[in-house]
């Protein structure tokens, strides 16, 4: 059989019969040398439903050779399933480009789009470009402006044949699709590579029969395919459900909200509100007026709240070792009625806005209160020299919360401003805020909420981990992300992960780790100085099962670069019979080749396979 592909469109321009008659089926139902007429051919092209990309043809050419041309004139359709038109290409004898020289498009769209996946997957196929119809402004011989760019146009033979240089290809012009240029023309060039490819077709298999002789029916052994490798699930974030449960705990509180009447309201934590808002930054002095330089967000600190240093006001409990929290006074009584819902709100992410106006609506039934709420609501997250972008608040319900796109917690990592707590690590301090700390870290939320030491100190020593290392730790705590710089710096993070008994940061060190050596070359993996098996006790040691069970695996599946280094002998009795039950290749794969191999010899034949 031979395979055809055509590729481009070369117009509608020439009809017979009221039909469309393109370039390919038009050969196909004049050639003499290929049998079927027209209605069978367009039965079979329309048909088609196995490749819905390209329109099939079928006949049968030179008497008994199966001829299978497959058509695509439309770069969108054999884009839109890249799998199928791959394959097809890969598989082509011969293949055709078409296009208008009338139609600069379909040019364009041949030389942008068709030809860079044609060199590609090109591997000594022949190329036929056929320039397709007769340019209307060929006979203008003036140079002006005008006719310059009417003569645009067209596209010319120049561009034509530089193309066919670019793929080595066969370049033609058919004027029109009668018998001379289809049959003769365009025919002949196309009969002589479907010959050429049949006599290629005709000597592989006799090769392959020769080979199959010589050998007397043994053939080299099968290598079969590693084992799959342990698939590692990641655990879903819980980022927004760790900082909503902050406002609910009461733990770490720095600030207390009252109502004009000095009643209590609710306490919050500074860290959280100044992460989404400015309005909160400028009321605890994070930021001055002069660097937030907005009237409206100034205008709204003054006008919603007011700092009350009374010491007779009754207080809520201790946020921080020897630190009162902070009392603010709610100025509006409407605002203040809903603040629990606003913060609310913020603490979830900021993004909720259809359930916070559900919210003030029950406790507000005036509707141009609840506007006049959801408004100040609207400035308190304005972000400074913008125009307010939360006018329309649906739009945001899908994404992600204020906080990843605005200030964001990063802004206060490793900074002093509103830090409550200093780590001493290596004989640098780094200051952190207790509030982020307990909401996302059971293990430091039990120690500062506990009879420890550490919940009474401000200054708290970090043993066992690099000043590095704990900075990345942080990172992830406060941004729920981290970028280790490597797979050695993420061992560490995962250690220092499975100190605090944060599950999800080993997991994401689990995945980093997996990813940096599975994209490692052979070549890389032998010669690199990182110790597998080291990395494979620390992973046991520190509890990291699923890490642990994929290095086995890894050095299974690699077990020729592996077992050549010095520390596979550091592998235990039960690590190395896993290794060497699983290993690939396998044992008798090796034996059966080094048979074959000694076979060949003895023959005194050259291996074809090998």
């Amino acid at each position: 059989s031979i395979h055809i592909v055509a590729l481009g469109n070369e117009g509608d321009s020439f009809h017979q019969d009221n039909r469309p008659s393109g370039l390919i089926r038009t050969y196909l139902g004049r050639s003499p040398l290929v049998s079927g007429d027209e209605s069978s051919l367009l039965l079979n092209a329309t048909s088609t439903v196995a490749r819905p990309v390209f329109t099939e043809y079928q006949a049968s050419a030179f008497g008994n050779v199966k001829l299978v041309v497959h058509d695509c004139p439309v770069w969108d359709i054999f884009d839109s399933d890249w799998y199928t038109s791959r394959n097809l290409i890969g598989g082509a004898d011969i293949i055709v480009i078409k296009y208008s020289v009338n139609d600069k498009f379909s040019f364009h769209e041949v030389k942008d789009n068709y030809i860079p996946v044609i060199k590609r997957a090109l591997n000594s196929v022949p190329v036929i470009i056929a320039a397709v119809g007769t340019r209307q402004n060929e006979e203008l011989p003036c140079t002006c402006p005008l006719c310059t760019s009417d003569r645009g146009s067209c596209v010319s033979t120049t561009e034509g044949i530089q193309l066919a240089k670019e793929l080595g290809a066969t370049y033609l012009e058919l004027h029109s699709l009668d018998d001379f240029y289809i049959g003769k023309y365009f025919g002949g060039v196309l009969e002589y590579f479907m010959i050429q490819a049949l006599n290629q077709k005709t000597s592989e298999k006799m090769k392959k029969r020769k080979m199959s002789n010589s050998f007397h029916g043994i053939r080299p052994p099968q290598l079969e395919q590693p084992e799959k490798m342990p698939i590692l699930k990641a655990e879903a974030s819980h980022y927004n459900s760790d900082l909503n449960n902050l406002l609910f705990c009461c733990q770490c509180v720095d600030v207390v909200f009252y109502n004009p009447d000095l009643k209590e309201v609710v306490e919050a934590h500074k860290i959280v509100l100044c992460a989404v808002s400015h309005v909160f930054m400028l009321l605890f002095n994070v930021k001055s007026p002069a660097d937030i330089q907005d009237s409206s967000i100034i205008r709204t600190t003054q006008d919603l709240f007011a700092i009350n240093r009374d010491a007779a006001l009754p207080g809520a409990s201790q946020g921080s070792p020897g630190n009162p929290p902070l009392r603010v006074i709610v100025k509006d009584a409407l605002f203040c009625l809903c603040l629990s819902d606003i913060l609310r709100f913020i603490y979830s992410g900021a993004f909720q806005w259809e359930e916070l106006e559900e919210d003030i609506r029950k406790k507000l039934k005036d509707s141009g209160d609840v506007s006049n709420v959801i408004e100040k609501v609207k400035c308190i997250l304005k972000t400074p020299g913008k125009i307010n972008c939360l006018r329309n608040c649906k739009t945001y319900q899908a994404r992600k919360p204020l906080w990843f796109y605005n200030t964001s917690l990063k802004f206060f990592l490793n900074k002093p401003m509103l830090a409550d707590v200093v780590f001493e690590i290596q004989g640098t301090t780094v200051p952190a805020h207790r509030a982020i700390l307990v909401a996302r870290c059971e293990v430091m939320a039990a120690m500062f909420n506990g009879n420890y030491m550490e919940a009474k100190s401000v200054l708290i020593p970090v043993y066992g981990v690099s000043k590095e290392t704990f900075l990345s730790f942080l990172e992830y705590l406060y941004t729920d992300s981290c970028c280790p710089a490597g797979i050695f710096q993420a061992m560490c993070l995962l250690i220092c992960a499975e100190m605090y008994q944060v599950s999800r940061l080993q997991h994401i060190c689990e995945l980093f780790i997996i990813t940096q050596l599975q994209s490692m070359p052979s070549r890389e993996l032998a010669s690199m100085n990182l110790d597998i098996v080291d990395l494979l006790k620390k992973a046991k040691f520190h509890h990291s099962d699923c890490l642990s069970t994929w290095l086995l695996h890894f050095i299974a599946t690699n077990y020729l670069i592996f077992s050549q280094k010095p520390e596979f002998q550091d592998l235990s009795v039960e690590e190395r019979s896993f290794v060497e039950k699983h290993r690939w290749p396998s044992n008798m794969y090796l034996k059966q080749l080094a048979e074959y191999r000694k076979y060949i010899h003895s023959r005194k034949c050259r291996c074809l396979v090998m």
